[in-house]
């Protein structure tokens, strides 16, 4: 059986095939996704409709792992989020704290500059 910290780099991995199909699956049924910046997103339907909202002007996707670290069911993934877009392209620095749960992630929240984003996007 793979490690929590394996799971989140296939995870992270997953990112740059843009299949919501495939991301939603490493999720618990009640999963939450928050990006700090933002309000949460709970249940893995909410989860899915979220991520299906990013993807779809999303054109290409990168993630480096930076550092990865994990303690008991909680994963520490700092990244470079490289990510091309309708909108603009942008490089995200980020660290991603995951609890996971039997295998699948029951909570993630992502840390970043809101700013950095913005700026992105134009």
């Amino acid at each position: 059986m793979a490690t929590n910290s394996e799971i989140i780099q296939e995870f992270v991995e997953a990112w740059s095939s843009l299949d919501v199909k495939k991301l939603i699956e490493y999720f618990t049924e009640d999963g939450c996704y928050h990006n700090m910046p933002t309000e949460p997103v709970r249940g893995k339907e909410n989860v899915e409709i979220l991520i299906s909202n990013f993807l779809a002007s999303w054109t290409e996707a990168q993630w480096d792992i930076l550092n990865i670290s994990e303690a008991g069911n909680v994963v520490f993934c700092e990244r470079l989020d490289r990510t091309k877009t309708t909108a603009g392209d942008v490089d995200l620095p980020c660290v991603g704290v995951f609890e996971m749960q039997d295998g699948k992630i029951k909570e993630w929240r992502d840390y970043f500059d809101m700013g950095t984003f913005v700026s992105a996007m134009g």
